[in-house]
């Protein structure tokens, strides 16, 4: 039905709510194709809002408003073991160790549209219609600014070179064996960047990727389109990967299968990838049995193409909170071993990444699933933080560091007219 009858009829289900006993409870109306959630969600005057659309199958989940927060993966999983089938909570986990999950007051996923009430039923059942008569229909088309203010990097280019022979230091010294290194890119505009209009342009220019944006609040959010997948689980059916090893990617089909060619042929990335498959089954290993690891294949992106090996397995206790223990941060975000690579990114790095390398997604009783937050961005009013990082192992050159910089911070910031890749 279309978007108006629908709200109407969650509006009419809400009204007819006159238990007063404490619980939780939910309402469901269809809803028809032709409004595009994402622009939707832009609209509406509830915070937080999250949006999600999965990598595989284009399923799509678009949530505003807080009935519930949880702020630990641990606190999460507690709180998804008292809620009914079908709720879900959605958000993100830091870098470090803060967590943003919700449970939403609404939750839009894919044709069906879902309003949840908690707490004395019917006292709640009349917020949440009024929270109804607070949405907006349609809304203007957001536009994204076309010039660029001013542009700087942390670290700069000097900066950067002299962090990736420290690190090179410190792997030849033994301290660890690979450190991914990161850059923020901080782009300044004379009006405000809407979030929801850059990604909406990311989706269209980037496919295969996880798109996703999380919006605390009015003045914040943070975008990104990530080509990589940290688990995705189904019952205690567990899938990961291991995406590491990056070269160029054009839009030129032949040059672009010699260059996976060469890829698929450099012992540098070869090693890179290998290392992060080692990682992900040595962390999977306390808390599953047997696991699979797929052959290695190419990813073609826009700008970048990856090596990547899939990996399966069945865990013992379905138990979201060990799982991104175990998982985050893996080997292609922040080295091996992880807590010395750690370290190392704390003591060097000239700036918090905040949710970039972190993880973003929903769980729930049944299924969940979270992709690596890369090919990010944080968004505050007139500025735009880009994020891309570089694994760093031996053999690792700084020139062609920084030109992978560029050419995985180009996914989002070609679509707002930067070009700083010579």
């Amino acid at each position: 039905m279309p978007l108006l009858s629908a709200l109407q009829m969650l509006r009419q289900q809400l009204s007819q709510v006159t238990d007063a006993r404490t619980g939780y409870a939910s309402f469901t109306a269809s809803v028809s194709s032709g409004t595009e959630s994402l622009a939707w969600l832009a609209g509406q005057p509830h915070w937080p809002k999250f949006f999600w659309q999965s990598r595989d199958n284009g399923e799509s989940l678009a949530a505003c408003g807080e009935l519930i927060r949880a702020t630990t993966p641990a606190e999460a999983m507690l709180l998804v073991k008292t809620l009914p089938p079908g709720w879900k909570l959605t958000g993100a986990n830091a870098f470090g160790p803060e967590s943003f999950f919700f449970a939403p007051r609404l939750l839009w996923q894919d044709d069906q549209m879902t309003i949840f009430i908690h707490g004395e039923l019917s006292k709640d059942a009349r917020r949440a219609i009024e929270f109804i008569d607070r949405l907006v229909l349609l809304t203007a088309a957001e536009t994204l600014p076309r010039r660029t203010d001013a542009l700087s990097h942390m670290p700069e280019r000097a900066a950067w070179e002299l962090l990736v022979e420290k690190a090179l230091a410190g792997i030849t010294a033994g301290a660890f064996d690979k450190v991914v290194l990161a850059r923020a890119t901080d782009l300044h505009f004379s009006s405000p960047v809407p979030p929801a209009a850059l990604l909406a342009a990311s989706r269209h220019k980037n496919p295969h990727c996880y798109h996703f944006m999380l919006a605390p609040g009015p003045y914040k959010a943070f975008v990104g389109s990530s080509p990589e997948r940290l688990y995705r689980r189904q019952g205690k059916q567990l899938q990961s990967e291991a995406l590491a090893g990056t070269c160029a990617s054009t839009a030129d089909d032949r040059l672009a299968l010699q260059l996976a060619e060469k890829l698929l042929n450099d012992e540098k990335n070869q090693r890179e990838n290998r290392l992060v498959v080692e990682d992900i089954c040595q962390r999977l290993q306390p808390i599953t049995g047997h696991i699979q690891v797929a052959p290695v294949e190419i990813v073609r992106l826009r700008h970048v193409q990856h090596l990547r090996r899939q990996i399966h397995c069945t865990l013992q206790v379905q138990d979201d909170a060990l799982c991104l223990t175990q998982l985050q941060p893996t080997a292609a975000v922040a080295g091996l071993p992880r807590e010395p690579a750690r370290q190392f990114i704390r003591d060097y790095e000239p700036f918090q990444r905040g949710w970039y390398a972190g993880s973003v997604g929903y769980l729930s009783a049944a299924e969940s699933e979270f992709s690596v937050a890369l090919r990010s961005a944080e968004i505050g009013g007139n500025r735009v933080r880009l994020y891309a990082g570089a694994g760093i192992v031996a053999g690792s050159v700084a020139s062609q560091e920084w030109r992978e910089l560029d050419q995985k911070a180009a996914g989002l910031g070609a679509l707002l007219d930067l070009h700083f890749i010579q």
